[in-house]
């Protein structure tokens, strides 16, 4: 078994296509069906599952997934740790964020990092909290922004980011509207919008609702904050959300209240890296960027 057709592997899995992953390989489409027919008989097993529009992973192929990237990652990472000593740090550095995750600007970050090292690759998944973790823990992600993690469930390292307390958001026509801050047993029974259950957003206003003895309804869930904003703003509903959400543009008609009672809900975000020995050099040179532009701000 070599790293290419772990490679190969690889690509055809997330592409889930042949054609798409030679092309995004740079390789023939003969030659890379060839690879994964080697493998298949090496393993004596098939791991894809083929039809003529469709090609899925087999339960063989689905287990094989996880260590190829596990696989792939510890080799990338021997290679970028020779280049280090050398001086150079050039290579792939993935990284994973979940949409505005507080304490981290992805954008301007991940540019000052290109200006310093423009020999290394970069490349961004946005994902909910979970699959940051799984990719994180399964060398998919050399890193990763998200929510607040539970450090008993994390064997690796979590860098805090920000701390900050929830709010409501309304529209500006709202019964809440006019108040400076309202119960968390007067919100049983509303109408809610929030994202999908996998985001670290909902899972900190879950909690929250949780710990006040709240029931809700979401009976609109979004994949993104922009959507949210908009659908509040329609008043087709109200959010529970991290307080620097109320600070974007497009919340700029919305009203924020204060909420009371209780203990005092947070949502909290961190950076999410591997076991120290396991954290390649361009994850340490991202996150000592970020101290030093945080320390400068």
């Amino acid at each position: 078994m070599e790293l290419r057709q772990l490679e190969h592997f690889v690509a055809v899995a997330e592409e889930q296509h042949f054609t798409r992953a030679a092309e995004r390989l740079a390789v023939s489409q003969s030659g890379l069906s060839a690879s994964v027919r080697a493998l298949e008989q090496e393993l004596r097993t098939p791991l894809f599952s083929r039809t003529t529009r469709t090609v899925r992973l087999t339960e063989a192929g689905r287990a094989l997934l996880v260590e190829a990237e596990r696989t792939l990652a510890g080799a990338r990472a021997a290679r970028e740790a020779v280049d280090a000593v050398r001086g150079l740090l050039r290579g792939t550095l993935t990284v994973g964020v979940e949409q505005c995750v507080a304490g981290v600007n992805p954008a301007r970050l991940l540019a000052a990092f290109h200006r310093d090292h423009p020999q290394m690759e970069l490349r961004l998944r946005q994902e909910g909290a979970g699959s940051l973790l799984e990719g994180v823990a399964g060398g998919r992600l050399d890193l990763a922004f998200a929510a607040a993690v539970d450090p008993a469930k994390w064997r690796g390292e979590l860098v805090p980011l920000a701390r900050e307390r929830l709010v409501l958001l309304c529209a500006a026509g709202h019964p809440y509207a006019g108040r400076p801050e309202v119960g968390w047993q007067e919100l049983a029974g509303a109408s809610f919008i929030d994202f999908h259950p996998g985001w670290g957003p909902r899972r900190a206003a879950d909690e929250a609702f949780a710990a006040a003895g709240v029931r809700r309804t979401v009976g609109l869930e979004v994949n993104d904050v922009h959507s949210l904003l908009e659908l509040v703003q329609e008043g087709l509903g109200i959010a529970v959300v991290p307080h620097h959400f109320s600070r974007k543009p497009e919340a700029a008609r919305l009203v924020t209240v204060e909420l009371a009672g209780g203990a005092r809900p947070v949502y909290e975000s961190v950076a999410v890296l591997p076991a120290a020995r396991h954290t390649g050099p361009g994850a340490r040179a991202l996150m000592r960027l970020l101290r030093e532009n945080a320390e400068a701000g």
